[in-house]
């Protein structure tokens, strides 16, 4: 059953009703994830200015390793798969590195 089969039967039936009503819940979540996402970059670009501002380097290979072994640790906790959380957060760092060189 496709979206266009849930959203053009009739009468709604309580299962399709309830796959509409989680896709309209992922879709909000999605919405934040990604404006939480705009907020680390953007944090990111003012990390760019302090670590230029301070003279260090924009890479730190150990803080974002330990930044991506807390992401598991917290997986882990909740119930979700290290693995995939750790793959997710290399790229949140690939983003805020390049956010922090465009600064700096």
């Amino acid at each position: 059953m496709t979206a266009t089969d849930v959203t053009a039967a009739a009468p709604v039936t309580p299962a399709a009703a309830r796959l509409l009503h989680a896709r309209g819940e992922i879709e909000r979540i999605d919405r934040e994830l990604i404006g939480l996402i705009a907020e680390r970059v953007r944090i990111a670009r003012e990390v760019g200015v302090a670590k230029t501002e301070l003279g260090i380097p924009t890479l730190d290979p150990a803080r974002e390793a330990a930044v991506v072994r807390r992401a598991g640790e917290l997986a882990r906790e909740l119930g979700l798969g290290d693995e995939d959380v750790r793959y997710i957060f290399w790229h949140l760092i690939g983003l805020s590195r390049r956010a922090q060189m465009e600064v700096g």
